[in-house]
């Protein structure tokens, strides 16, 4: 007989999980509450007619080297612009710094710095598909690529503490850093900050940079839900499963957070894996607007008008300063600010002429405070002339980003705290954390290993578990 599977959630995890059951010949149902699939891969429209905004992922810097993308053949199925500029950094009003694709070109803008950054992350840069072969693969296991982690590790212990400034004499190398280190939703320093941190920015310097979907997030999630649909799957939305018991499926695969699946299991699951999954810290959330535009954002360095990502933080300490804020509670008066301007590379976005601005903050746990002028503001200050051009601003407070999507507790889209434990105890520390004590039932999503990221690898991990769990065949392409 037919192995049939559930797969609770349309999230680029929960979709790869579907493809690689799919493709092994398993019928698979994937279940999705929302009204559209996708999860944080979704685009929408918003504001006057020809605007559409990325939900939440918009620019891709894991998909195009991630093990599981490449095996599936993603280049081919999605369009990604691949901009010269990964992402720049607005230092001070009038001057920003950027980090080329190029990387001697990096190294040049950034002066007596050059040498360094380029000794920093030119190696990780050239060795970005080992790096990622063992970060985004179980991680209790012997590195299969000890050299290239060995120099990973030595950067991430170098860049975890204030000594990492030591490696710079000017103020733009560290700053620029900073932006990507602050990706991690963790104190900047930090160990989770730097492990995150130093593969987006290695990212940035290889030969896929930081791309940007072209047509927006949803163009990824419609890829997967073509393919699972080609080979046999279905996808049901506006279907909100309230327990595990009622699925008649002989496995389950949850793209949820460990508390939705504490809650999901709560009679198939041992009371002493409840209470761990209930244990799962959550980190900050994010304050969210996404903008339509009469025209380009005016910043007052034109570099900036250049780059589809934008890091608006000031120096490494003001960003250090911004973070340690939001991990006390406390709604930073100078926020740091990651911003995209996907029509620099994506005119699709909005009508002709006019363009389309998303931009988040980090902000604390479960924060329902409006910081839209907040975000306006640290903006504006780098582009004056800015608020003219709103014609629609979309807002999105921590509170309503776990409303918008439940994986997201408090707004936290980690779907769980970073730290040096918590990068391997995704939810618990073991050898396959994708597998629960319940018969059939997994956890396939970033709340799991490898962690946050717009990657596939957790639901791919999860659903290669279930396959072999059952002595069904791996399909050949993802061995």
């Amino acid at each position: 007989m037919r192995t049939t599977a559930a797969v609770i959630g349309s999230g680029p995890n929960g979709l790869a999980a579907a493809v690689v059951l799919a493709r092994a010949g398993v019928d698979v149902t994937v279940y999705e509450g929302a009204a559209t699939p996708g999860g944080g891969s979704r685009t929408a429209a918003f504001g006057p007619d020809g605007f559409r905004r990325d939900v939440c992922s918009a620019v891709h810097p894991l998909v195009l080297p991630s093990p599981f993308f490449r095996a599936l053949g993603i280049a081919e199925r999605v369009q990604y612009a691949v901009p010269e500029i990964a992402y720049a950094h607005a230092l001070r009003p009038g001057g920003a710094v950027a980090a080329y694709r190029d990387l001697e070109a990096t190294a040049a803008g950034l002066g007596e710095d050059g040498a360094a950054w380029r000794q920093l992350l030119g190696p990780l840069a050239a060795h970005l598909d080992e790096l990622l072969d063992t970060a985004l693969n179980p991680l209790l296991r012997v590195p299969p690529h000890p050299v290239t982690m060995a120099r990973f590790g030595a950067r991430v212990l170098e860049q975890s503490t204030r000594l990492g400034a030591l490696r710079w004499s000017g103020e733009a190398a560290p700053a620029l850093l900073s932006g990507a280190l602050a990706h991690g939703l963790a104190r900047v320093p930090s160990f989770p900050a730097a492990a995150a941190g130093l593969v987006l920015a290695a990212a940035a310097h290889a030969p896929h940079g930081w791309p940007v979907p072209l047509g927006g997030a949803g163009v990824l999630a419609q890829a997967l839900l073509d393919d699972v649909q080609a080979h046999g799957g279905r996808v049901l939305t506006g279907h909100h499963v309230t327990s595990v018991d009622h699925l008649e499926q002989d496995l389950v695969l949850a793209d949820t957070s460990a508390r939705s699946l504490a809650f999901l299991g709560r009679r198939a699951l041992p009371a002493r894996y409840r209470r761990a999954l209930a244990r799962t810290p959550y980190g900050p959330g994010i304050a969210k607007i996404d903008v339509a535009l009469d025209g380009p954002v005016p910043w007052a360095d034109p570099l900036l008008a250049q780059a589809p990502t934008v890091h608006v933080g000031g120096t490494a300490a003001e960003v250090a300063a911004a973070e340690a804020s939001v991990a006390r509670g406390r709604f930073p008066s100078a926020p740091f600010v990651l911003a995209v301007q996907p029509g620099v590379v994506d005119p699709s976005r909005a009508p002709e002429g006019k363009h389309v601005l998303w931009a988040y903050a980090h902000a604390p746990h479960g924060d329902g405070a409006d910081r839209s002028e907040a975000i306006l503001s640290a903006l504006e200050a780098h582009a004056p002339g800015l608020r003219e051009r709103v014609l629609h601003v979309e807002k999105t407070s921590a509170q309503a980003a776990e409303a918008e999507n439940p994986n997201y507790v408090g707004g936290d889209i980690a779907s769980g705290a970073l730290s040096a434990y918590r990068l391997v105890a995704r939810p618990v520390l073991a050898r396959s954390p994708w597998r629960t004590p319940a018969k059939g039932l997994y956890l396939a999503s970033s709340a799991a290993v490898p962690g946050p990221g717009v990657h596939g690898m957790a639901g791919y991990l999860a659903a290669v578990t279930a396959l072999q769990d059952r002595g069904i065949a791996v399909p050949q392409e993802f061995r």
